[in-house]
């Protein structure tokens, strides 16, 4: 392990009941923007996803299908392991509840809670919805005129009255050390919509959850009790110290994780479960959770549970997986919710990809190699230089608040400037002039400067198309963000290649 800095940053863990779709794909695609932007600031970063593959639900999933619950999750990860190689998540592992090395954390998590005290045998009785895999409060439910109540999250569902005898944890215990967390660290739960909402939850009063289940049999076995299995949450939310070594020491390498990513909707169990279960194993908490919002079409959140209604792979397909990410994490606030519709992704990726970045790309290499043989000269600065050094501190700053879309909005900001740049300058016309020879490099100096510059700052979006654009500046690769300002590509060749976003006919 080097010096460097280290960031560590985690996404939930996609339960595996179905395909994946949309919902799964921003939540991997941001947080993956977040680690590719702090390794291109030179950080060393641990990057981990993977399968929750145990719970009711996954079970039943299993015997509809008419497979074994094992089958079932082995299908369901090939799945996804194969939609995130195509949107080129960069992940450094993918970890799976139903490993070895999963259980063996499970286990010592569950021992160290015990041995502070806050596992008891009790009775439950209330509503439990499959869809959350969690037991729910009446004020959590929708009332029905007849029949059941219905979640608010899963409304299709109905969910289950259930009474049975469990192991519980004391989360009781635990209510003011959460309340003085969030004092003491209001940065622990982000954006401050989320934290508003879970201090709510905590000063409405904490009550003892059911950690286990009985009689089911697909789940971690619970540690001496083997008629009792893991309750799925507590199960699940340990991956992210399984996926470092726990219980050996070396996961301290990693641990605390910087940032768990995940949808809004599971911040209760990361922001005061996840916590309260930390606190009561003595082991220090997680530095930050961000909670991130919806991709809504047509008003609705798109899920499995509520019916997709958007195919992932038809619209990877549409214009390719970097232009899904592009459009993704420009049109969806990584801080709200936002709707997806196939007419905004094809008017971004005319408008934005196609028109402004992707021509920029094109007729600035394509200038230097006709009117300087595909070598880039050298040019003074320009008022250019200037807007990418403006456009690099806009940037980081949005990339260091994770506002993914405020980043992007930074470097398509630039490129459209660079293209102003370009009618300004007429270098089509100093060409036929040869006194202004030297204000025609100066001219595809600042273009390529520029371009160059532009490659790392989309790069978190598009790693694939960066990629490419680096090696037609004749780079190794993108620049390293420190570089970004002060890059001198004099004498480098260029070549045009084809054509980066491809115009749909």
């Amino acid at each position: 392990m080097s010096g460097r800095k280290r960031f560590y940053i985690t996404t939930a863990i996609d339960y595996a009941n179905g395909a994946p779709h949309m919902g799964h794909a921003i939540e991997k695609i941001g947080a993956d923007a977040m680690a590719r932007y702090h390794r291109l600031c030179g950080e060393d970063v641990h990057f981990v996803i993977g399968m929750d593959e145990h719970g009711l639900k996954v079970l039943q999933s299993a015997e509809a299908a008419g497979m074994s619950p094992q089958q079932w999750v082995d299908g369901i990860a090939a799945q996804f392991e194969s939609a995130w190689d195509r949107l080129s998540i960069s992940h450094d592992d993918f970890i799976r509840t139903t490993q070895k090395r999963h259980h063996a954390a499970v286990t010592e998590m569950i021992r160290r809670i015990e041995a502070a005290g806050d596992l008891y045998r009790g009775r439950y009785e209330g509503y439990y919805c499959v869809g959350c895999e969690a037991f729910k409060r009446d004020d959590e439910l929708l009332k029905q005129d007849e029949g059941p109540p219905r979640c608010p999250i899963h409304p299709t569902r109905e969910v289950v009255w259930t009474a049975e005898e469990n192991w519980f944890f004391r989360l009781s215990r635990y209510q003011d050390r959460l309340l003085k967390l969030l004092d003491e660290r209001p940065d622990f739960i982000q954006p401050d919509a989320r934290l508003n909402e879970i201090r709510r939850v905590i000063e409405g009063g904490l009550e003892d959850i059911s950690v286990s289940r009985a009689r089911l049999q697909w789940g971690i076995p619970w540690p001496g009790d083997p008629d009792h299995t893991v309750y799925v949450w507590l199960d699940a939310l340990t991956n992210y110290l399984s996926a470092i070594g726990f219980p050996d020491d070396r996961y301290r390498e990693w641990w605390p994780a910087d940032f768990h990513v995940i949808g809004k909707d599971i911040t209760r169990f990361h922001c005061i479960y996840w916590p309260a279960f930390l606190i009561s194993a003595g082991i220090e908490l997680p530095r930050a959770v961000w909670g991130h919002g919806f991709v809504m079409f047509g008003g609705g959140k798109m899920s499995k549970s509520e019916g997709v209604r958007v195919e992932l792979n038809e619209a990877i397909d549409r214009h390719g997986p970097d232009a899904l990410r592009y459009f993704l994490l420009r049109e969806i606030p990584w801080n709200g919710d936002g709707d997806f519709s196939y007419e905004r992704f094809d008017e971004r990726y005319a408008s934005e990809l196609a028109d402004n970045f992707g021509n920029l790309a094109s007729r600035s290499i394509s200038m230097v190699e006709r009117y300087r043989d595909g070598i880039v000269p050298s040019g003074a600065r320009t008022p250019l230089d200037e807007d990418v050094a403006t456009a690099l501190v806009r940037y980081r700053g949005a990339m260091d608040e994770q506002l993914l879309h405020q980043g992007l909005a930074a470097a398509i900001a630039l490129s459209t400037a660079a293209n102003q740049y370009i009618d300004a300058r007429a270098p089509w016309s100093q060409a036929k002039d040869p006194s202004q020879s030297g204000e025609l490099d100066t001219t595809l100096a600042a273009l390529v400067r520029c371009v160059a510059a532009l490659s790392p700052l989309l790069q978190p979006f598009m790693p694939d198309k960066m990629a490419a654009v680096a090696e037609r500046l004749g780079l190794d690769g993108v620049l390293p963000l420190d570089a970004v300002a002060t890059v001198d590509m004099t004498g480098r060749r260029v070549h045009r290649g084809d054509i980066l976003f491809p115009k749909v006919r």
